[in-house]
């Protein structure tokens, strides 16, 4: 799997959820997660199917945060899995080889171990102190994300507390895929911030 850039997570967003997804896709976002661990079973995948539908046929793949059902259920393209999901052997089970899957991985170990299982990608950090989750994991920082980037044979996908003015840091420690929750999230400014985001990621390459 090559790189793709920047990896848009929707969660608790300003905008609609299908005004996030038009967004992402008019401008060829490669990853986009649905990531809501706080709405019905049901939302949920009333949600998924909205954003499936913008996202069908577009360059833009849809990844189903947590949930092996929901991903089957809404035809995704990725799922995304926690060190306290489902095991991925057993996701697998239930998702099969049209689904890819990715691993959210907080240490060099995890990396390591996550690898071995031979997902399409691995997501790293918090590179940075992050309120995104109720447990936050420890942080990560550069050095660590420039050590794991040494040896991953997939895509690593940085996230944790990025931003404008740390994200240089996280370009020059070797990152290709960067992931920003807060920064596209809690704004109607979306679309504006994207465009920022992928000018500075793309001076790097």
């Amino acid at each position: 799997m090559n790189d793709f850039g920047l990896y848009i997570i929707i969660t608790d967003p300003v905008l609609p959820y299908t005004k996030v997804a038009e967004i992402c896709v008019e401008n060829e976002i490669c990853m986009l997660q649905l990531r809501e661990k706080h709405i019905s079973d049901r939302e949920l995948l009333q949600t998924a199917k909205k954003i499936r539908k913008i996202t069908a046929g577009t360059k833009t793949s849809l990844v189903i945060n947590d949930r092996p059902d929901i991903a089957i259920l809404c035809n995704a393209d990725f799922l995304h899995l926690g060190q306290d999901d489902i095991e991925y052997d057993e996701a697998k089970k239930i998702t099969g080889k049209n689904i890819k899957t990715g691993l959210s991985t907080h240490s060099v170990q995890q990396a390591k171990d996550a690898l071995e299982k031979n997902p399409d990608y691995i997501g790293f950090g918090p590179v940075y102190k992050t309120p995104t989750k109720a447990k936050p994991d420890p942080v990560v920082g550069t050095e660590r994300l420039r050590q794991v980037l040494q040896f991953s044979n997939v895509p690593v996908v940085a996230i944790g507390g990025i931003f404008p003015e740390n994200i240089d840091d996280v370009l020059k420690a070797g990152a290709k895929n960067i992931c920003m929750v807060r920064y596209f999230m809690e704004t109607k400014e979306t679309e504006k911030r994207i465009k920022e985001i992928k000018s500075i990621i793309s001076n790097y390459k």
